[in-house]
């Protein structure tokens, strides 16, 4: 077992009400994704529920759950949520929505479909989890929801800047009108509906067409050099995607109806630079820098990190630094790119 393994099985020593999760229905979607691959793995480990991994790409999903092929407890979902779930005949308990365009290259060429995926899928999903037996929806959102700061730390009462009449914005803007949504039916419907705001996330399973920042240099440091288009001086939160779940967990088993949640590492706040030169060092690699004129794919933000105070009164703690999960996340990214 290979130490990214190791940190799923860690996972479910965690002091949660897992018998919440026992014998029922869990309904991922975008989960051939980074966040939604994790949390199959980590459920799939658990053995008390059973897993719907929902995702549009059946190839990736195999190769991706292949080990999952034989077992009663999981189930592998070929549908779009921008669409209705009317085909579907299952009551699911308890649905994760993490599925969402979020490398920056859908933002310039796909901007109505990422629009469509965070509005029009919590609407399908909260529409059939109404109508078969939901106990709990948890909406994966975004930390870029806080746009542009004063520079202090995000709290989940914040609200920063974001110009929404540019197509950039349909990431962030469709994300807060899904929360808003979200919110909308706890008001209007008594839907039990919780939501988290993860900050950058890193994990080995990304997408091949994911291009954001961690996951070119993770591509860059497995084959050559690593290039930095800028400077690199946007100051981030971070946070390992394994990290990740178990917040994820820990709000959708304990958090409270109807609010939001912070993810995010507090010890792994760095720039894009400092990033790059950690992954390099790692993987024995250099960085150079070539400079891109191409600016319509880059948030405004310069500085963006979380306050994770109200997940922490959750009983969520992280351990562990992030050089040693980096290091992790390319061992593993090594073994996935023989299969992927």
């Amino acid at each position: 077992m290979n130490a990214y393994q190791s940190d799923l099985e860690e996972v479910l020593k965690e002091p949660l009400p897992w018998e919440k999760l026992s014998g029922k229905n869990v309904l991922i979607t975008g989960a051939t994704g980074l966040i939604g691959s994790c949390l199959v793995d980590v459920l799939m480990k658990n053995d008390g529920c059973n897993v719907y991994a929902m995702g549009r790409n059946a190839e990736r999903a195999w190769k991706l759950f292949e080990k999952y092929s034989e077992s009663p407890r999981f189930k592998f979902l070929i549908h779009n949520v921008s669409d209705p779930l009317d085909c579907m005949n299952v009551d699911f308990h308890y649905l994760i929505h993490a599925a969402s365009n979020a490398s920056p290259n859908f933002f310039s060429s796909k901007p109505v479909e990422v629009i469509k995926s965070n509005v029009l899928g919590v609407a399908n999903l909260m529409d059939y989890g109404l109508a078969h037996n939901m106990e709990r929806m948890l909406y994966v959102s975004t930390g870029e929801i806080y746009g542009e700061g004063v520079g202090q730390k995000f709290t989940e009462t914040d609200s920063g800047y974001v110009n929404c009449a540019t197509p950039r914005a349909c990431y962030p803007s469709s994300k807060r009108a899904a929360e808003t949504l979200c919110v909308s039916y706890v008001q209007e419907y008594d839907a039990d509906v919780v939501i988290a705001r993860p900050c950058h996330v890193y994990g080995p399973h990304f997408t091949e067409s994911d291009n954001r920042v961690y996951a070119q240099f993770i591509g860059n440091v497995i084959n050559e050099d690593i290039v930095l288009k800028s400077a690199g001086l946007q100051f981030r939160s971070w946070c390992y995607v394994v990290d990740c779940v178990k917040a994820l967990l820990y709000i959708l088993l304990k958090g409270e109806k109807g609010e939001p949640y912070n993810v995010a590492d507090s010890s792994s706040c760095i720039t894009i630079k400092e990033l790059a030169e950690m992954i390099a060092e790692i993987g024995g690699r250099k960085v150079r820098v070539e400079a891109s004129e191409s600016k319509c794919d880059t948030p405004i933000i310069t500085k963006a990190v979380f306050d994770t105070q109200k997940l922490e009164s959750l009983g969520w703690r992280i351990t562990g630094d992030m050089r040693t999960k980096m290091q992790n996340t390319i061992e593993e990214r090594r073994i996935a790119e023989r299969l992927l």
